[in-house]
């Protein structure tokens, strides 16, 4: 299927496509969180955490809540509150058998973002449970991170996609409609239809962020 496949580190570095990294992006990797991280993170609505199952199966989840919803503990230790989701538990099923994570922590408008790389485990810790409360909904489980290393990601990412440019975003007829693609993911296992999907989506939307 794919041509002219690269099998190691070596010979990528011998082909010398890239170059080497700059000064400032060798160097900019902390094993702690300072303040300016500290303070990237509290702005946060939005970040993605990247899992592997003990054979190396890759998962990726968006997480989301209001900015400072996730905890900064102390410069090497992160909480983040399991909110109601799919009920699939992938991200803390894969930390139970491999701990390593990968945070990516967004803030709107902003391009550079946040990386975060460590050592997992689900937690029940009350106390943390209990900050993390909305609405009086406390959380019943969340993921503790221990730090190894983090740094600020450049934005060219962004720059290229447009992602915070309104005048680059496709009109509503244009997206992907969910309840369409999951009919067509789900037809050969059970009958639904779209407005059937609609209004469970709608439900959980609006009944079940908590």
């Amino acid at each position: 299927m794919f041509d002219e496949r690269i099998h190691s580190w070596e010979q990528l570095e011998s082909l010398g496509l890239f170059g080497k990294p700059s000064k400032l992006a060798a160097n900019k990797v902390m094993r702690e969180l300072d303040s300016y991280s500290q303070d990237f993170i509290a702005k946060s609505p939005f970040l993605v955490i990247s899992t592997a199952d003990a054979e190396g199966r890759c998962d990726v989840s968006p997480r989301g809540d209001a900015p400072g919803f996730v905890h900064v503990i102390d410069e090497r230790h992160l909480f983040i509150p399991d909110r109601p989701g799919n009920r699939r538990m992938d991200s803390a099923r894969n930390i139970l058998t491999n701990p390593q994570i990968g945070l990516l922590f967004i803030v709107p408008g902003l391009g550079e973002t946040f990386r975060v790389n460590g050592q997992a485990c689900v937690t029940r810790d009350r106390r943390l449970l209990e900050l993390s409360a909305v609405n009086g909904n406390m959380p019943l489980l969340g993921i503790g991170v221990q730090v190894e290393e983090c740094f600020l990601h450049c934005a060219k990412a962004f720059k290229r996609s447009g992602l915070w440019e309104p005048e680059t975003w496709p009109d509503e007829e244009r997206r992907p409609s969910a309840p369409r693609m999951l009919v067509a993911h789900v037809k050969a296992k059970m009958a639904v239809t779209e407005d059937e999907v609609k209004e469970l989506l709608h439900e959980s939307y609006t009944k079940r962020l908590y």
